[in-house]
């Protein structure tokens, strides 16, 4: 599978009218699902235990106050018209804007960064030399200077990226047990609390059953599902003000905030922690950037999301102001304002809504893991793509599963939206709030502005976060310690498992092999060079791994060609086709040994075996050829200490380069076209496939090169076996208790329930040696 020339295609998007609409209308499922179903629960969250509906109206329209204003400027304000900027190459969410960090302050959670990935197209893309304030200039190299605040600032996208997980678990649940609370009108109580929650469940099942066929099967269903409902809420909303009270518009002024919080006093103040529940869902807009532009998530939220959620709150509070007793419990809620004859149809209309809105947050808790899976931060986990056309679409089957799990003890635990609400309020605010803090410093080190625009930014957006955090918090034992727990969980994995990889990869760095060690044994190592190509899959970028010594001291053999192959994540979301390898040699050109350094941003395919093969031969193919005749184009800068790197893209990318062709021995084709020479590899007895290069005939190569390719087309045709490094971690005798615990339990534990690397799963069995080391660290 490969997606990559759809990304750079989709990743310049043309700005025409048409285009930037038709991602707007495709964004309102996509972005807008979970944010459009919030008017289900919003009211009746807020009224369940701290504050009571009068006869004077001013909680109602205190809260639709509130409401109006928190809409305004958290989503509106500081989403739209401020955090919508600060993408990392068109990507959003709480990692990008690590990433960004990372790049501009120089500081790095991935142990084997490269000079050469300060070079990638995206990586140099809007940085600058050094922030323009003095303040900002001191802020950085503090940054660089000190690991505790550059772990501390890794801590808290891991805190955020947690609690978008633990969205992930509540959000499904209280979408979908809010549009089925609909049915509480239509059945006595009796019957309600027992039918509520098994249809909530039977939902939620099917909804995580399905996920495996992708979103793309049943995207196209989604805007439209999320454009009625929004007609819908908005329609009858306007009909509850012009019917009920058409002067409720006056509830929006800030003075009734006033009057509501000092008549309600503290039970007010912990009635926000429902207000709070307006917003959820606004974070998608930044997390799903990748796949729209900020244009077209600005129009459809501004044109149609924003007015239609204010029109439904206002309907709501229209209604309720002129109903103050009703006969049935079920005194506030969504349903009760809807006109009697249209309650199943909305009832349906709903349910579809919040599946929608539920889809779109677990899409989005698989793509965060995958992130942070690529840069270090999550067990290995495994991977699905479901779509070969659209870029990001994924599924991950334990992700899946575990969600399923804990969103059904979530929903049969409670039982009802107040807890569920607690819950999914902390979660969201939570999110926000790292968002401001990391916002904070790309005002500072991304965009070099003002230091005061970043404190101006954390004191007026934090204060209404903070306020808004503190009303959740306070009910901890409500439901509040739902996030909290799983959040803490998430993050111990995370802690422990980045720990673990940093203290394995340290290993490996001190103790690799000199390359002086591996020249000192002559062109033939010292060993038998038997046909054919050995990859070695290392983590290290320079240097030669461990494991080869261990394995050369037992087994004096190796092929004729060997390839230190390393592949790496780097803090991009992608990395160009053109810039995908880095291939050097190791020592003189005719020992035959090659580093091969694979790079992918992290939000990038990997390929599956034989397309990589190829594109691996074919990119070392093309260094040779290239390095033949311009040994001055390797780049100085790329280099450590004991090799050079150059540059190579896949052969998709290079068509002017070398090209390689794989055919079955008796089905040759004739000489290709007349500008290009092909180097054939001799016969050989029965040869399973017969390789060429396709080399163009300017310019010349010279017969040095020329006796190397030809030898790399022999060891590719005898075969490609590869070399894989079992290690076993443990503590070194003397570390302290909790370090034992940490990697002798909780790193291996996880190593040991983890998938292996993404290149492992697609390596023929066959092909394949592991060679077994204890790592003491």
């Amino acid at each position: 599978m490969d997606l990559e020339t759809g990304v750079y295609q989709n990743s310049v998007k043309k700005e025409s009218w048409r285009t930037v609409l038709t991602l707007a209308y495709q964004s309102l499922g996509v972005v807008y699902g979970d944010l459009s179903t919030s008017p289900l629960y919003v009211y009746k969250s807020t009224f369940e235990e701290d504050i009571q509906h009068s006869e004077t109206n001013e909680e109602i329209y205190g809260v639709l106050s509130f409401v109006f204003w928190t809409l305004t400027l958290v989503p509106l304000l500081k989403y739209v018209f401020i955090v919508l900027r600060a993408d990392d190459n068109g990507e959003g969410g709480t990692f990008a804007l690590y990433s960004l960090l990372c790049r501009h302050a120089r500081v790095n959670s991935l142990p084997n960064c490269q000079l050469a990935d300060e070079e990638l197209i995206e990586y140099k893309k809007d940085i600058g030399l050094t922030p323009k304030s003095s303040l900002g200039s001191r802020l950085k190299s503090t940054l660089e200077k000190h690991r505790v605040l550059q772990r501390f600032l890794l801590v808290l996208a891991l805190i955020g990226t947690c609690m978008v997980i633990g969205d992930g678990i509540l959000t499904p649940a209280i979408s979908v047990f809010s549009a089925v609370s609909g049915l509480e009108l239509s059945m006595s109580k009796e019957h309600h609390k027992y039918v509520e929650v098994p249809v909530a469940c039977i939902i939620l099942i099917g909804l995580f059953a399905l996920q495996h066929y992708g979103t793309h099967r049943v995207g196209f269903m989604f805007a439209p599902v999320v454009l009625i409902w929004l007609l819908c809420i908005s329609s009858m909303g306007l009909y509850n003000i012009i019917h009920w009270n058409p002067h409720v518009y006056q509830a929006l002024s800030p003075y009734y905030m006033y009057k509501f919080l000092r008549k309600t006093q503290r039970g007010g103040w912990m009635s926000l922690g429902g207000i709070l529940l307006c917003i959820t869902g606004s974070e998608a807009m930044f997390a799903d950037l990748g796949h729209f532009s900020q244009l077209s998530i600005k129009i459809a939220f501004t044109s149609l999301v924003y007015p239609s959620l204010i029109l439904a709150y206002m309907g709501q509070a229209a209604y309720l102001s002129q109903h103050h007793i009703i006969e049935s419990d079920y005194r506030i809620g969504f349903y009760v304002s809807v006109p009697e004859k249209l309650r199943w149809p909305v009832l349906v209309i709903a349910i579809l809504a919040a599946v929608v809105g539920s889809q779109a947050i677990i899409t989005g808790t698989f793509s965060i893991i995958k992130q942070c899976s690529s840069l270090g931060c999550f067990p290995r986990v495994k991977i699905v793509h479901t779509s070969s056309k659209i870029h990001g679409q994924i599924y991950i089957p334990e992700i899946n599963w575990l969600l399923m799990v804990l969103c059904l003890a979530v929903t049969v635990g409670f039982r009802d939206t107040w807890r569920m609400g607690n819950a999914s309020g902390l979660a969201v605010i939570t999110v926000m709030l790292v968002t401001t803090c990391l916002m904070s410093l790309v005002i500072v080190l991304c965009w070099q502005k003002n230091v005061f625009f970043a404190i101006g930014f954390v004191f007026f957006f934090g204060t209404i976060e903070a306020l808004y955090f503190t009303a959740s918090l306070i009910k901890f034992l409500e439901g509040a310690w739902v996030p909290i727990v799983l959040a803490f969980i998430f993050l111990i994995i995370m802690c422990v498992w980045h720990y673990g990889t940093l203290k394995k990869y340290e290993f490996d760095v001190q103790n690799k092999v000199s390359i002086n060690w591996l020249l000192s044994l002559g062109p033939s190592l010292g060993i038998v060079r038997v046909r054919g190509i050995g990859l070695v899959h290392t983590e290290l970028v320079s240097g030669i791994p461990a494991i080869f010594s261990h394995f050369v001291t037992n087994l004096p053999a190796f092929h004729q060609v060997l390839v230190f192959l390393c592949i790496k994540s780097v803090p991009v979301p992608h990395v160009r086709p053109e810039e995908r390898f880095l291939v050097g040699h190791i020592g003189p050109r005719e020992y035959r040994l090659y580093r091969c350094i694979v790079r992918y941003g992290y939000r990038d395919v990997h390929k599956d075996d034989m397309e990589f093969e190829k594109d691996l031969v074919c990119s070392i193919a093309e260094f040779i050829r290239s390095g033949s005749f311009a040994p001055d184009s390797v780049n100085e800068d790329v280099v450590k200490d004991d090799d050079k790197m150059t540059v190579v893209g896949t052969c998709s990318s290079h068509a002017e380069g070398i090209q390689m062709s794989e055919d079955d021995a008796d089905n040759i084709e004739a000489a290709g076209p007349s500008e290009l020479k092909e180097i054939w590899s001799p016969p050989v007895i029965k040869p399973r496939k017969r390789v060429r290069f396709i080399v163009p005939e300017s310019p010349q190569i010279d017969s040095g090169a020329r006796e190397e390719l030809q030898e790399l087309m022999e060891a590719r045709e005898a075969g490609i076996a590869y070399i894989l490094g079992h290690s076993y971690v443990k503590a070194k005798q003397g570390s302290s208790l909790i370090k034992k615990l940490v990697i002798n339990f909780g790193y291996e534990f996880l190593r040991r329930n983890s998938r292996p690397p993404t290149y492992v799963l697609s390596v023929p069995h066959a092909s394949t040696l592991e060679v077994g080391m204890i790592y003491h660290v």
